[in-house]
C-alpha cells in the first residue's frame, strides 16, 4: 500500500508531512503559523540561491575541520548545488513574513537541503539519521548567522542587478543630453520663467542624479561583505570549531569570487543591522531622485494644447475610458508610485533596525522582504523608465523657442550690461505691454542691434562668460 505522507517529529511532537515533500516538520509548522503576506519564499530565488551557497560553504568548511565526513559533505554540496541551479524552489513554502528571525527560513532550507541529500545517497525523505536537517545540514551554525549571511550573499546579487539597470538608465539619459544638446528650453525657478538653458543639460543633471546615486550603492555594498559565520546563537561562536569561520569566509569567497570576511566582533554582528539600513537609506534617496525626475517629465509634458508642453512623451496606451484621444504620460506615473513605495518601505526597516534588543535582531526577515522588494522594484523601474519613456522623448522645439525669445526672463542676461535698474524698467516694461525684451532694448536705445545679439545668442545665454568693463 503507497502512502502519500510519511511521519516526522520535532519538540511539539509528531505530524504527517507529505511524502513528495522535500521540506520537513517544522517548514510545516511554520506554513501554518504564518498567514500573513501571502509572499513566499520561493518568490525570491536570489535568496534561495545565497542560503544554498552559504550552506555549501558551510558543509565544505565542516569537512575541512573534521567534523563533517566525505559521504555527507558531498551529499549537502550536491544538493545545495541543485537549489543554486534553481531546482526545488517551489518547496520553499515559508511566508516571508514570520517570527522567530528567520528560523522558519533557515530550517525550510535546512529540511530541503537534508530530503535531497538523502535523495542522492538513495535513501528515502524522512531517513535523518543518515543526514539530518540540524545535526549535518546546520553543522556549527545557528539561524542567527546564517540567516544574515545569506541575507548579505543575496543583497550582493541585488546590487548587482540594481546597478546595471541604473547604467540602463543613465546611458538613456546621457543618450538624450547629446541629441537635445543645442535645443534651447526655458529653465524655470519656483514654477516662474528664469533663464534659457538646453534641455541637453537638463538631461545630463538628470543622468548626474543617477550616476551619484549609483556611486553609493556600490559603496554601500561593502559593508554585505562582513559576515557573522561561526557565531552561531549570539556571537559566541558556541558549537563552532574552531577554525571553522575563517574557512566559511574563504570558501564563500572562492564560490561567490567576493572578498567575504569575518566580523572582528562577532556579538556585535550579530545583534547589529546598521549595513542594511544604510542600504536602505541610499535606496530611499535614489528614489527620491529618480521621483524627481519622473515628476520634471510630468510636468514639462503637460498639455498638449493647454499646459508647457515643452517636451512629448512616447504614447503607451490610451488615457482615459471616457475622453477621446487622451493620452496620459503613464511611465513617469508608475515610476513615481514605485519611489513612493520605496521611500516608504525605508521606514519599515529602520523601525525593525532599531528595535532590535540585547544580542539579537528578530525582526531581519521584514528586513529582507523589503530591501528585496525594492530592490527589485527599482531596478525594474529604471529598465522601464528608460526604455519606455527617456529613450522617445521628443522636444517641441517651436513651444521651447517662443518661450525663450518672448520671455521676461531674457533681460537676465543683459542685467550686468544695462545694470539692475535699467534691466527692472526693460522687464517691467515688457510685461506691462507684452512687448519682447529685445525690441524694448532697442527702441530705448539702451544697447546696439549688434551687441545685443551676441548677448542674447544661444550659445552666451547658456554657456556664459561675462566680461564688465572696469
Amino acid at each position: 500500500m503507497t502512502t502519500t505522507t510519511r511521519q516526522e517529529y520535532d519538540l511539539l511532537g509528531h505530524r504527517d508531512v507529505p511524502a513528495d515533500a522535500y521540506y520537513g516538520i517544522q517548514t510545516l509548522r511554520a506554513f501554518e503559523n504564518f498567514t500573513v503576506s501571502g509572499v513566499r519564499l520561493h518568490q525570491f530565488s536570489t535568496f534561495i540561491r545565497a542560503f544554498a551557497t552559504v550552506k555549501k560553504a558551510a558543509a565544505i568548511a565542516n569537512n575541512k575541520v573534521g567534523v563533517l565526513n566525505d559521504t555527507v559533505k558531498d551529499a549537502i554540496v550536491a544538493a545545495c548545488d541543485d537549489l543554486i541551479a534553481d531546482k526545488y524552489h517551489d518547496q520553499f513554502i515559508v511566508d516571508m513574513f514570520q517570527g522567530g528571525a528567520g528560523t522558519s527560513t533557515n530550517m525550510n532550507v535546512n529540511e530541503v537541503v537534508a530530503n535531497r541529500a538523502l535523495e542522492i545517497l538513495g535513501y528515502e525523505k524522512g531517513q535523518y539519521q543518515h543526514v539530518h536537517p540540524n545535526n549535518h545540514v546546520n553543522l556549527s551554525q545557528s539561524t542567527n548567522d546564517a540567516y544574515p549571511t545569506a541575507l548579505n550573499v543575496a543583497l550582493d546579487d541585488y546590487c548587482t542587478r540594481l546597478l546595471d539597470k541604473m547604467a540602463v538608465l543613465h546611458q538613456s539619459l546621457i543618450n538624450k543630453s547629446i541629441e537635445f544638446a543645442d535645443q534651447l528650453k526655458m529653465g524655470r525657478t519656483h514654477l516662474q520663467d528664469a533663464v534659457p538653458m538646453t534641455a541637453g543639460q537638463e538631461f545630463n543633471a538628470f543622468a548626474t542624479m543617477v550616476k551619484k546615486e549609483m556611486a553609493r550603492i556600490e559603496s554601500t555594498r561593502a559593508l554585505f561583505h562582513e559576515i557573522n559565520m561561526g557565531g552561531t546563537a549570539i556571537g559566541t561562536g558556541l558549537n563552532a570549531p574552531a577554525g571553522y569561520s575563517e574557512l566559511c569566509a574563504e570558501t564563500l569567497q572562492e564560490l561567490t569570487g567576493r572578498p567575504y570576511y569575518i566580523a572582528e566582533d562577532l556579538i556585535e554582528a550579530t545583534q547589529d543591522t546598521s549595513a542594511y539600513v544604510a542600504l536602505s537609506g541610499n535606496l530611499r534617496l535614489f528614489a527620491a531622485r529618480l521621483s524627481k525626475i519622473a515628476h520634471d517629465l510630468r510636468l514639462q509634458s503637460s498639455g498638449p494644447r493647454a499646459g508647457l508642453a515643452q517636451y512629448r512623451l512616447p504614447e503607451m496606451q490610451p488615457g482615459s475610458s471616457i475622453m477621446p484621444g487622451k493620452v496620459n504620460p503613464v511611465i513617469p506615473e508608475v515610476v513615481n508610485q514605485a519611489c513612493f513605495h520605496v521611500m516608504g518601505i525605508d521606514t519599515a526597516i529602520v523601525m525593525a533596525s532599531e528595535n532590535a534588543q540585547l544580542q539579537l535582531n528578530v525582526f531581519e526577515p521584514v528586513i529582507a522582504f523589503n530591501l528585496f522588494t525594492g530592490m527589485s522594484m527599482m531596478a525594474n523601474i529604471c529598465e522601464i523608465f528608460a526604455t519606455r519613456c527617456i529613450d522617445g522623448v521628443m522636444m517641441n522645439n517651436e513651444a521651447c523657442n517662443t518661450e525663450v525669445f518672448n520671455n521676461i526672463g531674457l533681460v537676465t542676461a543683459l542685467n550686468p550690461h544695462l545694470g539692475y535698474e535699467s534691466s527692472t524698467y526693460v522687464a517691467r516694461k515688457a510685461q506691462e505691454t507684452g512687448g519682447r525684451v529685445y525690441d524694448i532694448v532697442l527702441e530705448e536705445n539702451l544697447m546696439d542691434k549688434e551687441t545685443l545679439d551676441n548677448l542674447l545668442s544661444p550659445a552666451n545665454m547658456v554657456y556664459p562668460k561675462v566680461k564688465l568693463t572696469p
